[in-house]
């Protein structure tokens, strides 16, 4: 059985399931393992884990510590409360927005290659190459948040880096416009985001995608990014406070467990409090060579579990209003058991996207892709129900032919 314990009611002979934070805040190469030994608690304490689950059926027992399915029950309790958000403008159909998103993708993708191919060389960042894509993306999101934002869930373990950057520069802008805040800060807070990981330069490749345990000289070398972003971005003419604020302060945790100054509570700009929700997710959702990706509401999930002490949980409710918890491109199953990617959200309710179905489950094919709107009653476009979000492997499906079509 699966329990959720405090890391202070950790004792050798337990078994690790899940160490309850993102793999670049703690110094062990996988999420579960026996624990043999006083220093491996001490270590998971001084990462600042506060939380963690074991498995009672491979280690030792917390009688009194809630099981798996109790804090995931209560947690999704929390979510579906968050249901009811505020409308979004759309300005254009996601149809009409995709093939100018699938450009903007690309050219934000060549960008931040460049950039950090120069940084690397020692090369200043040339704004007038970078500021260009940012408000590209800005517009783009302006249009539909959403086309943009689904095109960014692909990624390759050969584009992550760069492809991460223009994720979190995307959300940033999405999240910063759905919390009121104008036009020339969430343009600098855009450039932080595509900016954030340009330290990750002046890491080896083989660090930074080895797929087995980091050497503690390797994890430190990676937990430098941040300083040597902002160093690099220091050197850079006309470069602003936030985005030099986003680039050093976006691995900082409220709880003051984060890095690189351990940082805490309000000492946290709320833009860099921003960028750290968005960076986990997107990384969270993004397949690595060292993990295997988790759906979006899945993430969510994680990211309101942690926001007890990791993040702000108030921000955390924001970005989950912001991107929805079935976020456009994500592939559902039906009730009515037929698969569909969600191409919209409702304007009042999380819960009820619009999803366009293509496939059926019970007779294991494809069928005329049907527009549904979940918010409708019977008989008029609706009448179906979210049941859970699937994987595309598993089906051997493409959502993405259909998010547009």
């Amino acid at each position: 059985m699966i329990k959720k314990i405090s890391s202070g009611q950790l004792k050798l002979g337990m078994y690790i399931h899940d160490l309850c934070c993102h793999w670049m805040e703690h110094p062990f190469a996988r999420n579960r393992f026996l624990i043999t030994s006083e220093r491996e608690v001490e270590k998971i304490l001084q990462a600042g884990i506060r939380e963690l689950y074991i498995d009672t059926g491979k280690g030792l027992d917390a009688p009194d510590a809630p099981t798996a399915q109790e804090v995931r029950e209560k947690i999704e309790s929390q979510m579906v409360d968050l249901a009811a958000r505020q409308a979004t403008p759309i300005r254009i159909s996601l149809a009409e927005e995709m093939d100018r998103a699938r450009r903007v993708r690309q050219q934000a993708h060549q960008v931040v290659r460049s950039v950090m191919h120069d940084a690397r060389l020692g090369k200043a960042v040339e704004l007038d190459r970078v500021e260009p894509v940012v408000e590209e993306i800005t517009t783009s999101i302006l249009r539909n948040p959403g086309a943009l934002a689904a095109l960014l869930h692909i990624k390759t373990k050969d584009d992550y880096t760069f492809l991460h950057s223009v994720s979190v520069c995307t959300l940033m802008v999405a999240f910063c416009r759905s919390a009121g805040l104008d036009a020339a800060t969430t343009r600098q807070a855009g450039l932080g985001g595509l900016l954030h990981d340009i330290g990750k330069s002046l890491v080896p490749d083989a660090v930074l995608n080895k797929p087995g345990r980091l050497t503690d000289e390797e994890f430190a070398l990676i937990q430098r990014h941040p300083q040597d972003g902002h160093e690099i971005l220091s050197r850079t003419p006309g470069i602003g406070a936030i985005p030099l604020d986003i680039t050093l302060h976006h691995h900082e945790r409220v709880d003051g467990s984060g890095y690189p100054g351990k940082h805490a509570g309000d000492a946290i700009s709320q833009l860099a409090r921003m960028a750290a929700i968005i960076d986990v997710y997107d990384a969270l959702t993004s397949e690595r060579c060292y993990h295997k990706a988790i759906s979006a509401a899945e993430a969510l999930r994680k990211l309101h579990e942690w926001s007890r002490f990791h993040f702000d949980p108030q921000l955390v409710q924001a970005f989950t209003r912001t991107v929805g918890i079935y976020p456009v491109g994500t592939l559902v199953l039906m009730e009515s058991g037929r698969l569909g990617v969600v191409t919209g959200q409702h304007a009042s309710n999380l819960l009820t996207p619009t999803v366009k179905v293509f496939f059926s489950t019970r007779s294991n094919t494809y069928i005329p892709p049907q527009e549904v709107d979940l918010a409708r009653p019977l008989g008029s476009g609706g009448a179906d129900r979210i049941m859970s979000h699937e994987s595309a492997a598993k089906w051997r499906v493409d959502p993405m032919r259909f998010l547009a079509a």
